[in-house]
């Protein structure tokens, strides 16, 4: 993509202002209505449902692409949990958060006040209160203080499946330049520089080529996760890995009910990651060329390595 196609068509911004926050925040209670009625969710209407507190949230993590959505239904399944994807209004205020645009304190009272209208509308009130948001990898330590009771699962996934599977998307690709569309977050489709981008790197972001893109987002969503819960303790943080989760379910399932206070592994839970594919496993090794590969390598080939997945 030339320099005059990225200034002709690159999207302005879209500013976080209180009517954005009121159209995020409607349009996220419907979507989020609709997304748990397709997927089985419940409409509890017990006198717990009223219950707004925040229990002992879950935070799954991960890069996009990473088995972030399938392990979240999957925790979602549990009885106690009450699980949203993606929601509309944090997912918007991550970047708020991460470049210190607004204060902590309102930070916090959005976060809060949007979690706890989801888990009002979906009559689950009393219940652990579970999402998955891949932008809350920049933003773990605000996360763990605003939540000092929540847990947080990050799933890693080798770098060169994500990469090709992200790929086979529109949001980074070249092609969505132009296109008007956007995310849940608001966020336009395209080679676009995101917030998380190196500044100092975003016009080489814009030029890069698709799958150089998406190993970037990997590697940036991947490290900053990890970075964000070493400095937790060990109790609050469980890593697993997405080549295991989906080859070998039990064990996955034994170590997620552990962590999440479980003494024995719910059936819910044991079933749910049952459905796993396991050939989604190894799919770079007939996805991509020798140059596409290269690309990959070239930007997140040390992570590849640090984390066992350069053989």
């Amino acid at each position: 993509m030339t320099s005059e196609l990225t200034d002709r068509h690159r999207p302005k911004p879209v500013p976080l202002n209180p009517g954005r926050l009121l159209s995020l925040t409607a349009r996220g209670l419907v979507s989020d209505h609709r997304e748990r009625r397709g997927s089985g969710g419940r409409l509890r209407l017990t006198p717990r449902a009223i219950d707004p507190r925040l229990h002992r949230p879950v935070f799954v993590l991960g890069a996009p692409r990473s088995g972030t959505t399938f392990l979240g239904s999957c925790i979602g399944a549990l009885p106690e949990v009450s699980y949203h994807f993606e929601p509309r209004v944090t997912k918007a205020a991550a970047r708020q958060v991460y470049d210190g645009s607004w204060p902590p304190a309102r930070a916090a009272r959005v976060f809060r006040s949007s979690y706890r209208l989801l888990l009002l509308a979906g009559g689950d009130g009393g219940r652990r209160f579970a999402e998955k948001n891949p932008e809350n990898c920049f933003i773990v330590p605000f996360l763990a203080e605003t939540f000092p009771d929540a847990q947080f699962i990050q799933i890693i996934r080798d770098g060169r499946d994500v990469a090709v599977s992200h790929a086979e998307k529109p949001w980074l690709a070249a092609g969505s330049a132009g296109s008007g569309r956007r995310g849940r977050g608001g966020q336009a489709w395209g080679p676009w520089a995101r917030w998380w981008v190196e500044s100092e790197r975003a016009a080489e972001f814009e030029q890069a080529s698709d799958l150089t893109r998406t190993a970037w987002s990997w590697r940036r969503f991947t490290e900053s996760a990890r970075v964000g819960l070493a400095t937790l303790p060990a109790e609050r943080v469980l890593t697993v890995r997405y080549e295991q989760v989906v080859t070998e379910p039990v064990e996955a399932a034994r170590r997620l009910a552990t962590f999440l206070g479980h003494e024995e592994v719910p059936d819910e839970l044991l079933t749910a990651l049952g459905t796993a594919d396991p050939g989604s496993v190894g799919r770079w090794r007939h996805a991509l060329d020798a140059a596409g590969l290269a690309d990959i390598e070239a930007e997140a080939g040390a992570l590849l390595a640090d984390l066992g997945y350069d053989r």
